[in-house]
C-alpha cells in the first residue's frame, strides 16, 4: 500500500509541466525549484500563489479568496490582530535568548501549565515540534534507562535526525531509527465485529514491547499523536488509548503525548487531545499552532522525569522562548481563552461532522467520516463496500476542491483520507462554503 507521503508526492507540482498556470505563478514555481532544490514540495499539481491571509481565508495576487481547510499553524486565524499587535510591540522592544531574565516567559509558562493536569509542572521552550519531540525522546531514555520507542506505522514526529527515524510518514526512503518499533494505527473503521479497539491496540503495543525486550533494548516511550493524525485521523472512541499506555508503564516506559496537531483545543471538548483518553502523560510536546506561525514549541514534563536528564545535561536553544515568540504564544493562548474559541470549536465541529455524514449517506465512495472538534477525516474508498482505499479518487477530490479555491489534503497509509483541519476560527459560513464545493466535486466525479 502506498504511504501518504508517496501519494502526496504524486500530486505535487512538477515545474517541467507548468501549463495552465498564469505566467507569474509559473515563473515563481520554476525559480523556487531552481533555487531551493528538490526536497521542497509544493501542494497541488497547480500550485497556489498566496499573498495575504485573514481568518480562514487566503488570497492570491488577483484578490481571489481561497478557503483554508488545512492550516493548523495559523490556529487563531491568519493575521490574527491580537497576535500581530503583540509581535509588533515586542519586536520593537527586545528580542534575545533565555540566558537573561525576562518575565514574559515565566508568565506564559504559568498560564500554559495551568491548562495541563498535575503533575505536569515544568516547561522548556524550543522553535519547532521536531525539536520538542527530539528532546522528549532523549528525556524519556534518560529517565527509563531504556532505548526503545514505539510509534504507529504512518506517524510523523518531525525532521531532526532522531525523530526522522520516528516518522515513517516521510516515506520508504526514510529508515526507522535503531530501537524503533511500529504498530498498526488504531483504525476503528476496520475493526472486526465484537472487537474492542483499546484491547486490539494494546495487543499490538505489547507485541512491540516484547520485541524490544527480546533485543535487550527495553521500552523508553510510547510516542503518539492522540488524534493519530498522519495515520488517517483516528481520535475515537475516547479512552481507547489507556490500556496501551498501561502496558508501556508496566514495562518501565513512559507516554510522550505529541500534541503538535491535536493540542490547543483542536479536538474541541478538551484543551489537549490526550485528555480525551483520561490520561496524564509523563511528557507532552507542542508546536505549530502555539505561536500562530511564529516559531515556538515546548516540552512540558513531570519534574521527576525531566530531572533525570536536566540535572546531568544542560539544554540551550538560542531562539527557543525568545521574547517575540513568547509574545505570539501568549497572544494565542489569550485569544483561545478570552474569546470562547474552545466552545466555538465544539459547536462548529459537531455541525461539520453532521454535515459530512449526511453527504456520506449519498455517496458510497465515502466509507467513513470521523473526528473530534475541528479535526476531521473523510475516508475515500472504492465503491462496492469493501473498505478498500481509493487514493486516486481522494486526490481527484483534493484537486477538484483546489480548482474551486478550497484547500485541503490527504493523510493515512493509503493516502485516501481527506484531512480537514482548518484554523480554529473556521465558522458555519466557511463550513457551508466547503460543503457546497465538496458535494459539487463529488457529483462531478460521479
Amino acid at each position: 500500500m502506498a504511504t501518504g507521503s508517496t501519494v502526496l508526492d504524486a500530486n505535487a507540482f512538477n515545474p517541467a509541466t507548468a501549463a495552465g498556470l498564469d505566467p507569474e505563478t509559473a515563473d515563481l514555481a520554476r525559480r523556487r525549484a531552481a533555487l531551493l532544490g528538490p526536497a521542497y514540495r509544493l501542494f497541488y499539481k497547480q500550485p497556489v500563489h498566496v499573498v495575504r491571509g485573514e481568518g480562514a481565508r487566503l488570497f492570491d495576487p488577483q484578490g481571489n479568496a481561497y478557503l483554508d481547510v488545512y492550516n493548523n499553524v495559523a490556529s487563531v486565524g491568519h493575521c490574527n490582530p491580537r497576535v500581530v499587535a503583540a509581535v509588533q510591540q515586542q519586536v520593537a522592544q527586545l528580542n534575545t535568548h533565555t540566558r537573561y531574565l525576562h518575565g514574559a516567559i515565566l508568565d506564559y509558562a504559568e498560564q500554559l501549565l495551568a491548562t495541563l493536569p498535575p503533575p505536569l509542572d515544568r516547561a522548556m521552550f524550543m522553535c519547532t515540534g521536531s525539536e520538542a519531540n527530539d528532546l522528549a525522546v532523549r528525556v524519556a531514555q534518560a529517565y527509563t534507562h531504556h532505548k526503545g520507542v514505539i510509534i504507529t506505522r504512518e506517524a510523523y514526529h518531525g525532521n531532526t535526525d532522531l525523530v526522522s527515524g520516528l516518522s515513517p510518514a516521510l516515506g520508504a526512503a526514510q529508515p526507522l531509527g535503531d530501537g524503533v518499533r511500529t504498530v498498526p494505527a488504531p483504525d476503528a473503521y476496520r475493526l472486526e465485529p465484537g472487537q474492542d479497539l483499546g484491547r486490539v491496540f494494546a495487543g499490538h503495543v505489547q507485541a512491540a514491547i516484547d520485541s524490544l525486550a527480546s533485543d535487550g533494548l527495553g521500552v523508553a516511550a510510547l510516542l503518539v499523536d492522540s488524534a493519530f493524525s498522519s495515520d488517517g485521523v483516528h481520535p475515537d472512541p475516547a479512552g481507547f488509548l489507556a490500556p496501551a499506555v498501561a502496558a508501556v508503564r508496566a514495562a518501565g516506559g513512559v507516554l510522550i503525548a505529541d500534541e503538535v496537531q491535536p493540542g490547543f483545543t483542536r479536538t474541541g471538548a478538551t484543551f489537549w487531545g490526550f485528555m480525551r483518553h483520561g490520561l496524564v502523560p509523563e511528557l507532552v510536546t507542542m508546536g505549530k499552532p502555539m505561536g500562530n506561525g511564529i516559531p515556538i514549541s515546548a516540552l512540558v514534563a513531570q519534574a521527576e522525569v525531566l530531572d533525570a536528564f536536566a540535572t546531568k545535561l544542560p539544554y540551550f536553544n538560542t531562539f527557543g522562548g525568545n521574547p517575540v515568540s513568547i509574545a505570539a504564544a501568549q497572544a494565542v493562548l489569550d485569544e483561545i481563552q478570552q474569546t470562547g474559541l474552545q466552545r466555538h470549536v465544539c459547536e462548529v465541529g459537531a455541525e461539520f461532522l453532521r454535515a459530512l455524514r449526511d453527504v456520506a449517506g449519498r455517496y458510497d465512495v465515502i466509507g467513513d467520516v470521523r473526528g473530534a472538534g475541528l479535526y476531521l477525516g473523510v475516508e475515500i474508498v472504492q465503491p462496492g463496500g469493501g473498505k478498500l482505499p481509493d487514493a486516486a479518487r481522494a486526490l481527484a477530490i483534493v484537486d477538484g476542491l483546489r480548482a474551486r479555491r478550497v484547500l485541503t489534503s490527504v493523510c493515512g497509509a493509503g493516502g485516501n483520507v481527506l484531512k480537514l483541519r482548518p484554523p480554529l476560527v473556521f465558522g458555519l459560513p466557511e463550513m457551508d462554503w466547503f460543503m457546497t464545493e465538496f458535494e459539487a466535486v463529488l457529483q462531478g466525479l460521479a
